[in-house]
Formats: structure tokens, sequence, C-alpha cells
């Protein structure tokens, strides 16, 4: 058993949301109980994995999106009313952290993303160095997808302008990153993979030969927050489990 602040702080200390300029509140977003015996980490704080922990027996929930984004209606109805209904009447925390779990350097969702795809990063390029940037050796674009594909267990979208080219510089960024495509062609990747693709990267990956990847958003952003929440429920003597709600996104 551990103190909620003392839970709160060691997270803080890991992943040093100070350092970036956010979408939304990093941190405890919900309080619950004082003592905490038992995490469930996720990637969304959606209902069904409120309930899912409710289920579990959790005292706290650890996930990347929150419930909270700048510019968003503040009023507590509807969905946003259940969801934290359900966190308030089962007495549970809820902590999430955006920008600082892709960041990570070794155990965020970025990082976690190129070891499951045998990638090392040695640089990092785009907004807050938030993008990462290593050595790979596929003989083209489609071996590259189709490693993707396979590692991640769902179908990808692949779009190359140079289809035969073998493929020596990978640049990766979890999530909605799509307009780091343009830092990742200058900062000489030879293909990008991320979650979601929109019009424009499509052209610019035929334009110039740059290979891009959309893998899902979802599925590319599993991977950060189990391995923080188990790195610190692992630290403090707690309990933790991941429960990954599908999304097909």
């Amino acid at each position: 058993m551990i103190l909620r602040h003392d839970l709160l702080a060691q997270f803080d200390g890991l992943l040093q949301p100070e350092r970036f300029k956010d979408y939304g509140p990093n941190g405890l977003q919900v309080e619950g109980k004082a003592e905490i015996r038992r995490i469930v980490s996720g990637v969304t704080a959606s209902r069904a994995l409120i309930e899912a922990a409710i289920a579990d027996g959790a005292d706290a929930i650890f996930v990347h999106h929150g419930l909270f984004w700048r510019g968003m209606d503040g009023r507590i109805t509807g969905w946003m009313k259940e969801r934290i209904r359900l966190l308030l009447a089962h007495d549970i925390n809820l902590l999430a952290y955006h920008l600082p779990l892709d960041a990570h350097p070794t155990l965020g969702n970025n990082a976690q993303l190129g070891l499951r795809l045998g990638l090392q990063h040695d640089t990092t390029f785009g907004d807050q160095n938030l993008g990462m940037v290593g050595d790979g050796s596929f003989a083209n674009a489609a071996t590259l997808a189709a490693q993707v594909q396979q590692t991640l267990g769902r179908a990808v979208t692949c779009v190359s302008g140079a289809e035969a080219a073998p493929i020596r510089r990978v640049a990766w960024c979890t999530g909605g990153a799509q307009g780091f495509f343009e830092g990742a062609i200058a900062a000489g990747a030879d293909a990008f993979i991320t979650g979601e693709i929109s019009e424009p990267q499509a052209h610019l990956a035929r334009e110039t030969g740059t290979t891009f990847i959309a893998a899902g958003h979802h599925a590319t952003e599993r991977y950060g927050a189990p391995a923080v929440a188990a790195h610190v429920a692992q630290q403090l003597g707690l309990e933790h489990r991941f429960i990954d709600i599908d999304n097909p996104a």
C-alpha cells in the first residue's frame, strides 16, 4: 500500500510533465481514495476501461488519454458525467499523462513501439523532440509495412513513392503525429511510422520517395502506459494490470 500523493510524486518524477507544453492536464485528474494497492493501466479513460478497472478492484487508473483537453466543453453532462460518476462512486483515482508518456526515452510510447519493431533511436525530431529516428534494415517499403502489421496485429496504410528502394533510416511518432512527416523527411528518414494519415501525407510520400505508414492511433499507443505503470508498481510494491480496450482507430 502507498499513499496517493506518493504515487503521484513517483509518476511525476519519472515522466517530468513540467517539461512539456501539452493539450491537457498531466497527473491526477480525478481524486479517489488516499491509499493505493492496485493500479490498472490503459490507453484511454473510456467508460469501458473504467468499468473494467472497477471489476478488477483498482484503486487507481493510469492512462495516456485522460478526460480533459484544452478547448473542450467544460460541462459535466452525458458521457463525461457517467465516466466521472463511476470514478467517484468507486473512489478511484484517475492519473493521465499525455506527451510526457509519449516522450519517455525508454518506457514511453515511442520508445516502446521502437522496441517492438526492433528499432533503437539515436536522435529525436519534431515539436518538443517527441519523434524518434534510428537505423533500420528493410529491403523495401512493403517489407517494413509487413513487419509493422505483424507486430501490431492490424492492417496498416502504407504509401511510398519509392517502393523498391531499401529503407535504412526510420522515423516514428505514435498516435496522431501525421503532421511530423515533413520533419521526419528533413531528418533524413526513408520511412515514417505513426498512427494516422491525413490527405497531404499521401502526396508528400509519393513526391519525396519517403514511405509513410499509418498503423493506428490506439494500436501504436498500447505500450507506454503499461510499461510505465508496471515500472512504478514494481518499485512501490503495488499490483498492476494492463487492460486493453479494443479500438479500431
